[in-house]
């Protein structure tokens, strides 16, 4: 019985051992198969550490290769807990010159990780505070360098470049947009340590870090700093709630300034508010675009055949009754007889309604879906509203009319500045772009190449040439007058429309505009200004928005050197203005003769002799009463 039990004690004794044998094998077979990358990766962590170097992000360029979002190199603070010897005289040190609590850092200090980043006081320190802690010298505390995106011009532009947040990504604006573009790969320093946390200085491995890639926009920062300038004009003389403008070149889409007020500087976007932040107006903001929308009924009635502008006439008494709707003109008592011409260089409300009448709701309509208004454009920004124009189910004459000049309806800034492309560039809508395209500046290869793309034919180039002709005039006889640039050929149209709250018309608060484009006879530039409410000022498009558009415009003629045009529309001078005319040739006279030919003038001589060979500004160039005009003389 003894020996029975004595087997039995050792028969289960090595059935255990057994078993014991067999699950430490499945154990080991386990960790061996299926969890070896897991514990491989929680070992190296014990004795590898990684210092990540962050990646440049690609630069934004304008359309000449001129930098305007570039990058800085800052100091980022990073902990090796186990490498800390005295954390609390650490903690101490750390926490006043970041000036934080002592508590937090001691937090950051002690943690139970391998590398502890000091986020977010320890980020993007400057060179003075980073100097402080390096003078440190302790062991386990590191400076590494971060890149920083650096915007040179500040504000210029903010709301469309958007902003980049602490750790380099893209929040907003083209930054946002583009962002896998231009955030490039981020490098890192990976060294070994001992068992005590000690580093190894033997055993480093160094991954660079992998710069974004580049955009290249189509703007042209020369005119994109005028067009800041001249807002910022706006403001501190009017005032105003908003401002914004754009500039397009209207045969191919492309954006050649954008801007808005108020803005912000994106170096410093957290002092500003949200709704600044994301409301990039000149694609965001809808509202009642007033006269400029009569360049769409005055195209439409053109091209239909509807009206000629030499030949039909009008009677605008002041107001005309639709339905039983009074719908006044701005002009009390009205302009009397006028033709079609004059309807349109007078902004001539009731002359427009006149036109939308003989157009018909539908053919009117169509042409406003053709233009492109109730849609987005498809520019590649983020933020872009719809606008809203009337079902057409809805309309009666009320609305036909009141949408003939402008009112009732509801578009968006680069909705119009496309439109009036269209109408100017030979009847082609394009599709407004930005991006120009996107390039590896290290291997100098494109990636992305950006081209226009035209959407449809809305109107003919011969009802093109005739638009063009009308709104040239509106600029030299017209309400446009105030962006009348002497010796060059500048088209336009006023813009003056009463803000709507709740349903219903705001007295005295208004948005006013204007759209114009040069050369009249082949433009390459369209530029819209509008003006949210400006305070002190009759509240005209032709009063405010205009000399801003001419302002810009002049900007353009400098910065692409265009010669005066041969043939310029001449100018009715109001009682006044500044009176300019032709000045004469006297080049070949004797200075006698010069002098009294140019009588009225002041005159500058350089040279010696009774001849003039050279006169400044030269013959033919519509010149100012009074203006300076320099001879060179020689015998």
């Amino acid at each position: 019985m003894f020996w029975h039990d004595k087997q039995v004690r050792i028969r289960f004794v090595v059935l255990f051992i057994s078993l014991l044998m067999l699950a430490i094998i499945i154990k080991v077979f386990y960790i061996q198969v299926f969890e070896y990358n897991k514990l491989n990766t929680l070992a190296k962590d014990l004795w590898s550490r990684n210092l990540p170097i962050t990646a440049d992000r690609g630069k934004i360029l304008d359309r000449n290769g001129k930098v305007i979002a570039d990058n800085i190199t800052t100091t980022s603070l990073y902990l090796i807990p186990n490498q800390i010897k005295d954390k609390e005289r650490v903690a101490k040190d750390l926490a006043s010159i970041l000036n934080v609590s002592y508590d937090d850092m001691l937090g950051h200090v002690s943690k139970k990780t391998s590398l502890e980043r000091v986020h977010p006081e320890g980020r993007q320190l400057s060179f003075e505070i980073a100097d402080k802690i390096n003078a440190l010298n302790y062991d386990g505390v590191y400076l590494l360098k971060e890149a920083k995106r650096y915007y040179p011009y500040d504000n210029l532009m903010a709301q469309t470049l958007g902003f980049v947040g602490i750790d380099n990504q893209g929040l907003s604006g083209l930054e946002l947009k583009y962002n896998d573009y231009l955030e490039g790969e981020n490098g890192s320093i990976k060294y070994f340590s001992d068992a005590k946390g000690n580093r190894l200085k033997e055993a480093e491995e160094y991954n660079e870090a992998k710069s974004g890639l580049d955009i290249t926009l189509t703007i042209d920062l020369d005119l994109q700093q005028a067009v800041e300038r001249e807002l910022d004009n706006v403001m501190n003389k009017y005032n105003p709630e908003q401002a914004l403008a754009i500039a397009m070149n209207p045969k191919t889409g492309e954006l050649l300034a954008i801007s808005s007020r108020p803005n912000y500087n994106p170096n410093n976007y957290k002092t500003a508010s949200t709704e600044i932040l994301n409301r990039n107006l000149p694609i965001w903001m809808t509202y009642e675009p007033g006269s400029t929308m009569k360049i769409t009924t005055l195209a439409s009635s053109i091209n239909e055949g509807i009206v000629n502008l030499f030949e039909d006439h009008f009677y605008d008494g002041g107001s005309i009754t639709v339905d039983g709707a009074r719908l006044h003109c701005w002009k009390a008592g009205g302009h009397g007889a006028e033709t079609y011409l004059q309807v349109v260089e007078n902004s001539c409300n009731p002359g427009f309604v006149n036109l939308g009448l003989k157009l018909g709701k539908e053919k009117l309509f169509k042409y406003i879906k053709d233009y492109g208004f109730g849609d987005k454009t498809g520019i590649d920004l983020i933020g872009e509203e719809n606008g809203i124009i009337f079902d057409l189910d809805k309309v009666g004459n009320v609305e036909l009319a009141t949408t003939a000049f402008g009112q009732g309806i509801s578009v968006t800034p680069i909705q119009q500045v496309r439109a009036v492309s269209a109408s100017v560039n030979g009847g082609t809508l394009y599709k407004p772009y930005i991006l120009k395209n996107i390039t590896d500046s290290n291997t100098k290869t494109t990636i992305l190449e950006a081209s226009s793309e035209s959407i449809r034919q809305v109107i003919t180039k011969e009802t093109s040439d005739m638009v063009r002709f009308a709104l040239e005039s509106v600029v030299a006889n017209g309400t446009g007058r105030n962006a009348y640039i002497e010796n060059y050929r500048v088209g336009g149209k006023t813009g003056t429309a009463q803000k709507v709250d709740k349903g219903h018309y705001m007295v005295g608060n208004y948005i006013v505009s204007f759209v114009g484009f040069m050369p009249a006879d082949d433009p390459e530039i369209v530029v819209y200004v509008a003006i949210d409410h400006p305070k002190g000022v009759t509240q005209y498009g032709g009063t405010v928005a205009a000399p801003v558009a001419k302002a810009i415009l002049e900007s353009y003629i400098s910065i692409r050197k265009l010669e005066p045009a041969s043939d310029p529309m001449p100018k009715v001078y109001n009682w006044n203005d500044v009176k300019y005319q032709k000045l004469p040739n006297v080049v070949g006279m004797s200075l006698d003769e010069a002098k009294k030919t140019l009588k009225g003038y002041t005159l500058e001589y350089s040279g010696d002799g009774n001849k003039v060979i050279y006169q400044s500004p030269q013959a033919n160039l519509y010149v100012s009463d009074n203006s300076i005009v320099k001879l060179m003389l020689s015998n």
